[in-house]
């Protein structure tokens, strides 16, 4: 085996190892916004660490999806934390799929986590901006999605070239 050869199977081998790892990062961004979901219907205070104001983010009007059809309420209020953890699901299935071999899904996943990281820096804005105030599950949850694009993108500039 040639230096080239090893270095290509070397490359797809680390290719193939990047949808292991998203999964496992999208498995945290689901337990983070289904313990924020689960405190949200709890109506429970989250706790929270100093210098973080996770009460005043996570009860602001950005904090969920209200919608109305007249004065009728179809969606209630619909924590923002549900859809993150749908988000998360997504992006987990889409690796796992990838990394047993479905190439497609790979690039169904990079759109899912560019989406989910254009979406947490308007989530950031907001708390930066709007809010006055951070929320440490909510910039964890930024951190994880980041993780995810990162990843992708690492895929992306790790590709083995054609000979």
């Amino acid at each position: 085996m040639t230096d080239t050869e090893t270095s290509t199977n070397d490359v797809k081998q680390t290719i193939a190892k990047l949808p292991i790892a998203a999964a496992i990062v999208a498995l945290i961004g689901i337990a983070d916004a289904v313990f924020l979901t689960v405190e949200h219907y709890a109506a429970e205070p989250v706790p929270c660490g100093a210098g973080f104001d996770c009460e005043m983010v996570l009860t602001s009007p950005y904090a969920t999806l209200s919608g109305f059809v007249g004065n009728i309420p179809v969606l209630g209020d619909v924590p923002l934390s549900v859809l993150g953890a749908a988000a998360y699901f997504v992006a987990f299935s889409l690796a796992l799929l990838a990394a047993f071999g479905d190439k497609r899904m790979w690039k169904l996943y990079g759109v899912q986590v560019t989406l989910m990281a254009c979406f947490s820096g308007l989530l950031i804005y907001v708390q930066a901006a709007l809010i006055h105030a951070f929320c440490q599950y909510c910039l964890i949850s930024a951190a994880t999605t980041l993780t995810l694009f990162l990843i992708y993108l690492l895929s992306i500039f790790t590709k083995p070239k054609s000979q």
